[in-house]
């Protein structure tokens, strides 16, 4: 078990030597080392984060020889790294390996990644479960900051504000960033402080649901069916030149439900009324079940029923570090122009 392991592992590294060269080239040090769900051992992954190396597994937890393979395979590879393990396999991808002295530190120690020249803040370990920056979103934040220069910006569901940043060093005139996790607004905020920018990104801590219906002129009552609505901060109508959505797969609060399989117009028609006429609106959906081309044409007749035409849909794929079998990654990425 552990040498075909450490015979997939070498697999993956040697599959990567012109992206990994190409990603140096471009200044970054953050990328997918191994996607085990596609490279023989579903479950695990193994991640660069700057001089951290993050091992991970999501369906059954590593045992002492597994582990110890991928430590000195990693060892011997790639020895400037840090290695952190947590097992994720219990319910919620809740972390449950415990960790004590230097292993703990070294899980816990705050750490600076790069991507493109953009500076993150990352840790092995922190209060929330995943890392605070989504490599397989890296696509998505080029394609941004091939977009961005003098345009205004408009980022949903932002968690730590990766797509904002990335654009505001790109030369985005204006960012504003919704989220309703104030740890996750708290790490933007320190990554816009890492980073030299043309001007200091927003920061909204709210609902997504009742921000984007005042952004998009639809508004947002105080009372909603005779019931009063939790507290929300009050936003004046605007039109941005580029949205980005990047909802979670599920979740619910007295503002509205966000369900990618069932109701993705829910949060694309306000999404696109805050896309101003001749701008672009990156939608994201990370289920792997719902099929690619069935999305986008759901995603045409919401903007139709909207009164508004998508002119141009452009896929945008996940790089070569997240490999697919059959070309249809669950992670899907499209923009549109409207």
């Amino acid at each position: 078990m552990s040498a075909a392991l450490t015979d997939s592992l070498a697999a993956a590294l040697a599959a990567r030597a012109d992206l990994l060269k190409q990603l140096h080239a471009e200044d970054t040090d953050a990328y997918r080392l191994f996607h085990g769900s596609v490279e023989g051992h579903p479950g695990l992954t193994v991640d660069r984060y700057g001089d951290l190396l993050l091992v991970q597994s999501f369906h059954n937890p590593l045992d002492d020889a597994q582990l110890n393979a991928v430590e000195i395979f990693y060892a011997a590879a790639l020895p400037e790294l840090t290695p952190v393990y947590n097992d994720r396999s219990r319910a919620n991808s809740r972390i449950s390996n415990p960790l004590s002295g230097i292993e703990l530190e070294h899980a816990m120690m705050p750490r600076i990644c790069r991507e493109f020249g953009v500076q993150y803040h990352i840790q092995g370990r922190h209060s929330g479960q995943d890392p605070w920056l989504f490599l397989d979103l890296r696509a998505g934040r080029r394609r941004v900051m091939q977009e961005a220069a003098g345009k205004s910006l408009l980022n949903l569901f932002a968690y730590t504000c990766g797509v904002g940043i990335a654009a505001a060093k790109a030369g985005s005139s204006f960012v504003m960033n919704v989220d309703f996790a104030e740890t996750s607004l708290g790490v933007g905020k320190e990554n816009a402080r890492l980073n030299t920018l043309p001007h200091r990104p927003r920061f909204i801590l709210s609902d997504v649901f009742p921000a984007l219906r005042q952004l998009a002129g639809i508004g947002q009552g105080q009372m909603v069916r005779g019931k009063r609505m939790p507290p929300f901060p009050k936003l004046e109508p605007r039109q941005f030149d580029l949205v980005f959505l990047d909802p979670p797969r599920y979740a619910k609060s007295a503002f509205g439900v966000v369900d990618l399989i069932r109701d993705y117009p829910a949060l694309f028609k306000p999404a696109l009324l805050a896309t101003a006429e001749g701008g672009s609106l990156i939608c994201c959906n990370n289920v792997a079940e719902v099929p690619r081309d069935a999305w986008l044409d759901q995603l045409q007749r919401s903007a139709r029923k909207a009164g508004r035409e998508v002119r141009e849909a452009e896929w945008i794929m996940p790089e070569a570090d997240f490999p697919s079998t059959d070309g249809n990654p669950p992670l899907k990425m499209v923009l549109l122009r409207v």
